[in-house]
């Protein structure tokens, strides 16, 4: 996940897995269906309880099935909330939020080499602390409704274009994303669209909707390279 100092590579989708899975091989045997890293440029096992808290058995079964093949597609495997936990089942990073531990502490506990991401809603000031404690990426949002959370804070596109100018730091959009709405946010400055209701919830299935995004990278992409400030 790292970025050219010139040229911004061409956006690519940051896939969250559903919030509760109940067969996980049934799911890989699903996502390998569609699965490909010239679309998908990670995996981020968001397991939650019914109450809403890091559901832990729930991410290690799902890790468990999952970690081989994304291994080999050469998808990374991202663990939300708890960098124990990620250092446990050796993904290949964590993603930390407000309330979770911070980015030097999840780094200490997942190590060198692995990815650290962080949530930062619509905060610059914490963009920056994140970036300067070391994280690897940093995420806006939320930039539309979105169903899938509901403690959402709505966050400026113009954050995106304010961060390209400033650094090379990658930053994700998320939040209500879907292929209809998503232009806007690569135009800004995207260099990664998180989604998880819009590809599962999609009335043609979760194989169409990483197309429909893909299509739309590939033709902002082709129109106009995105240079960086």
């Amino acid at each position: 996940m790292t970025l050219d100092t010139n040229f911004r590579p061409r956006t690519k989708l940051y896939l969250i897995t559903p919030a509760q899975i109940a067969d996980p091989i049934g799911f890989r045997d699903q996502l390998l269906e569609f699965l490909n890293p010239d679309e998908v440029a990670c995996l981020q096992i968001r397991m939650k309880t019914s109450s809403g808290d890091f559901d832990k058995k729930s991410t290690h079964s799902v890790a468990e099935a999952l970690h081989q093949p994304l291994t080999e597609l050469e998808i990374d495997l991202i663990i939300n909330d708890c960098p124990e936990t990620a250092k446990e089942i050796g993904a290949d990073g964590v993603h930390v939020g407000l309330e979770d531990a911070t980015v030097k502490d999840a780094r200490s506990i997942v190590g060198e080499g692995k990815i650290v991401g962080a949530t930062c809603k619509q905060s610059r000031h914490i963009a920056m602390e994140a970036g300067e404690a070391g994280a690897d990426y940093v995420a806006f949002g939320s930039f539309y409704s979105s169903s899938t959370k509901s403690d959402t804070t709505p966050a400026d596109i113009e954050i995106l274009s304010w961060w390209q100018a400033l650094m090379e730091l990658p930053c994700i959009a998320i939040g209500g994303v879907t292929p209809e709405n998503a232009a806007p946010l690569v135009r800004a400055g995207a260099d990664f669209i998180a989604a998880s209701a819009s590809i599962w919830n999609h009335p043609k299935g979760p194989a169409f909707a990483v197309k429909e995004f893909n299509n739309l990278f590939d033709e902002l992409y082709e129109s106009q390279p995105y240079t960086r400030s």
